[in-house]
């Protein structure tokens, strides 16, 4: 998949995704060694994004799975297409096998399973699954394979390249996580998120990417509900050459603000601390 970490480093940078040793690595042995990879940070910081970003560099197939609370087996695996079972039970005899593929509905961690094209499986944001949803992946992210019970256990026929994240919201188990290799993100530097910024937005000046990346790593020191995301960042940069901007000076920040910063509170405690 890839020939080393600095290959990683320049196949996403290719499809603008600007990594840093520590990600490059990861990436190179969860492919190398064939394991999934738990991305855990701060939301923003691109999880989702290298996921994508990895699918698009080996030019694989992404199959996401969102996770949420209430989650369950039906939505993330697999379940029976119960509607035209029971067509089929009133069309015929009641000896059919309605427990048959015929019968089975694809979730996402199925469907990454069984795809015979090369795959990119994103199960995204596992901390807002309910526990027992770690149960139901613990088979996969382990053996590659999933057990029905009505047709036996089904192994991959390609392994995916797993991605799980995570904002660290609750503790993840333990089991889930020898499963994987671990790799943290914390907010990029100013001069990544600029470089990030100018990958994203190469129309920005320079300078004024220098300005937009040193401004939002004030606003991340400030004790915020949320803090400005990577994706927002890069919003706030696309914002300004749509204004014609030139500069980010304080009228400018204080009319764009809500680009970066969504909660009132937010807003006004930047307003008092940046003097705005």
């Amino acid at each position: 998949m890839f020939n080393s970490p600095a290959d990683v480093s320049e196949r996403l940078a290719a499809v603008d995704y600007l990594s840093d040793d520590s990600i490059a690595t990861s990436v190179f042995l969860a492919a190398a060694l064939g394991k999934p990879l738990l991305a855990e940070g701060p939301a923003g910081v691109g999880k989702t994004q290298l996921a994508k970003a990895v699918a698009q560099a080996t030019g694989a197939n992404l199959i996401r799975l969102q996770c949420y609370e209430g989650l369950d087996e039906a939505r993330a695996l697999y379940e029976w297409n119960y509607k035209k079972q029971l067509l089929r039970i009133q069309a015929t005899s009641s000896d059919d096998d309605i427990f048959s593929e015929e019968f089975l509905l694809e979730r996402p961690l199925l469907k990454a399973i069984r795809s015979a094209e090369p795959t990119v499986l994103l199960i995204d944001e596992t901390d807002k699954a309910d526990v027992e949803v770690e149960g139901l992946l613990l088979e996969l992210l382990s053996d590659f394979q999933i057990t029905i019970p009505e047709l036996g256990t089904i192994e991959a026929t390609l392994r995916p390249f797993v991605v799980l994240t995570s904002n660290a919201t609750r503790e993840l188990s333990e089991a889930l996580k020898r499963r994987c290799l671990y790799l943290h993100i914390e907010y990029p530097t100013q001069e990544r998120e600029r470089d990030i910024v100018l990958a994203q937005v190469p129309t920005l000046p320079g300078d004024l990417a220098e300005q937009l990346a040193r401004t939002v790593a004030t606003l991340r020191a400030l004790e915020l509900k949320k803090a400005p995301s990577v994706a927002e960042t890069i919003d706030w940069a696309r914002t300004l050459l749509a204004l014609g901007r030139e500069e980010l000076d304080e009228s400018t920040v204080a009319g764009t603000l809500g680009v970066v910063l969504k909660h009132a509170s937010d807003q006004a405690r930047a307003r008092k601390e940046l003097g705005l």
